[in-house]
């Protein structure tokens, strides 16, 4: 199966990007036009169930997405590659991890959950579990890993391309597989540079999150908190996070 993906530039550097659970390979903002095509090489892969693999059948899992990035690695011909994930996709990067540590070069998270059970607390499982059908509850949410900082506008885009672009099981099935897998143990000990990205304003992954969820694992990462921003720095604060994520792939 050929899986369909977004590529960016031709750099030396290969670079694997894996979406959050609104995202899609279109849904990274401004923040693309500022990245180094010469030095990097990007692949965008949208998750089974989203964006242009809407209708790819899948389980909806986070060993699927692992699997359909590698399967991406070896049709580009990239056997040593570094891997980005936002979000959700910062726990589907560390399962990439997990199932071919070798081939990884480097990992970055931002605003990343940890490779254990991420439950969530009793004041916003309904939420949670009301936005796969409820796009007003997705709204909410959005507003809140932002700080409520958000203009209307953008919060009312972000919902619509949600919507537009992921299915309804597929959404609630990646939501049941980033709160519930734990893989921490396969994780802890692989030795590489790793880097956590944390917005100053986001009220769901914060400096805590890194310190519990990822530093156990991962005793040498690095964290960033990056002023100005919460959840979605590709929006916030697209040059600066385009110029810190690369300094960090260049080191």
């Amino acid at each position: 199966m050929t899986v369909s993906h977004r590529l960016l530039g031709a750099g030396e550097h290969k670079v694997i990007v894996l979406h959050d659970w609104f995202g899609t390979t279109a849904g990274w903002g401004p923040f693309l036009d500022y990245l180094d095509r010469s030095a990097f090489g990007y692949a965008f892969l949208d998750y089974r169930g989203y964006g242009d693999r809407v209708d790819v059948p899948g389980d909806y899992t986070l060993a699927e997405i692992a699997a359909d990035a590698l399967a991406l690695a070896d049709e580009l011909g990239w056997q040593r590659f570094s891997l980005v994930g936002h979000s959700m996709g910062g726990k589907a990067a560390q399962r990439v991890l997990v199932e071919a540590p070798e081939r990884v070069r480097k990992l970055v998270g931002i605003a990343p959950v940890p490779a254990g059970a991420f439950p969530l607390d009793e004041d916003s499982r309904p939420l949670f579990e009301a936005a796969p059908q409820n796009f007003t509850a997705r709204r909410m949410i959005l507003d809140q890993v932002t700080g409520q900082r958000a203009n209307p506008v953008w919060l009312d885009r972000m919902v619509a391309r949600s919507s537009a672009t992921s299915r309804v099981d597929a959404f609630a099935a990646y939501l049941a597989e980033w709160t519930a897998q734990d893989f921490a143990a396969k994780a802890a000990g692989l030795q590489l540079p790793v880097k956590v990205f944390v917005g100053e304003h986001d009220l769901a992954i914060t400096p805590e999150v890194f310190r519990t969820g990822w530093q156990p694992l991962y005793p040498a990462a690095e964290l960033e908190v990056l002023p100005a921003t919460g959840h979605y720095p590709m929006y916030e604060t697209p040059v600066a996070f385009a110029t810190a994520l690369e300094a960090f792939l260049r080191a």
